[in-house]
């Protein structure tokens, strides 16, 4: 990763490090004063946000490092366990909430305060400008940790805004809708559980070395076939390491080149794929004698 992408998301993430610890400080002690379980839940995830924020800090600080003699390819992959890490995190306090809240909805207590209301509001427009600001700078770097983390900031703006309209409802119906905050965060506890199957999975998929879209292969592919002397491109396998691609590739030419000509054009060849798709880090190219100086290209294997 560059120093300007290691510089934008650690940016992002000392500022919703920062931001998470006060308003979850904030929800916590409104939460206990105003007797509102729900705000109560909602500070949980918040502190949940802060671990989500060290992972992804040291996702992206991993990621940043160059290829040693351990890690010949890098260390990118650091960047998809992280995001890998806040999906668990997500579902983890998505558990833990919508079990407490169902616990309080089968044993209802004293309703929630009226000034609850209130913090919650104001959460929900500091969580939701978070959210908008850390994705923008998530698509500035092209780091899938910190656009996780984002997602993150919007699991805790759901929640809050779902505990709102629970608070809302007990305060107007007075104690016979005060279970209704615990209903609301049971709602919030599967929104935020399908937020972080939303972010484990694609981790998952790129852990697992899926390949990126057709429109990216095909862009590898019409590149490197229009470099002279290539007959045709073959075996086109792409990976993920953090905000790069790695690329292999078999490459047909004429039978009778030299390998001195030959491998000028696995030169070529690389550095006409890496200008069309400037995310490509690097491609391992085979060279492959072709049946006959022009033949149709066998059929690809992707």
């Amino acid at each position: 990763m560059s120093s300007p992408a290691l510089q934008i998301n650690l940016r992002a993430t000392l500022i919703g490090f920062t931001i998470n610890s006060i308003l979850g400080a904030a929800k916590l002690v409104a939460g206990v004063l105003g007797h509102s379980d729900a705000l109560i839940a909602d500070a949980i995830e918040s502190f949940a946000d802060l671990f989500a924020a060290v992972i992804v800090w040291r996702g992206v600080c991993i990621a940043a490092k160059p290829a040693d003699a351990e890690h010949p390819y890098g260390h990118g992959k650091a960047e998809p366990l992280a995001a890998a890490g806040i999906g668990t995190l997500l579902l983890l306090a998505a558990a833990g909430i919508g079990l407490h809240a169902f616990r309080e909805f089968l044993d209802p207590r004293r309703g929630p305060e009226p000034f609850t209301l209130a913090v919650l509001i104001a959460v929900v427009g500091i969580k939701e400008c978070l959210f908008r600001w850390v994705q923008s700078q998530a698509r500035l770097s092209g780091s899938r940790a910190v656009e996780s983390d984002a997602w993150h900031h919007r699991s805790d703006a759901i929640t809050s805004l779902a505990a709102a309209i629970g608070i809302t409802v007990a305060l107007v119906g007075g104690n016979a809708w005060s279970q209704a905050e615990d209903v609301a965060a049971i709602v919030a506890a599967g929104i935020i559980a399908w937020n972080g199957w939303r972010i484990l999975r694609p981790a998952l998929e790129e852990l697992m070395d899926t390949q990126p879209s057709p429109e990216v292969l095909a862009q590898i592919h019409q590149a490197a076939s229009a470099v002279a002397s290539v007959n045709c491109i073959q075996k086109v396998l792409v990976r993920r390491m953090g905000n790069r691609l790695l690329v292999d590739m078999h490459v047909h030419v004429h039978p009778l080149m030299t390998v001195e000509h030959s491998h000028r054009i696995a030169h070529q060849v690389k550095d006409v794929v890496r200008q069309a798709v400037p995310p490509v880090l690097d491609v391992l190219i085979h060279i492959e004698p072709s049946a006959h100086p022009n033949p149709p290209c066998p059929p690809t294997s992707t």
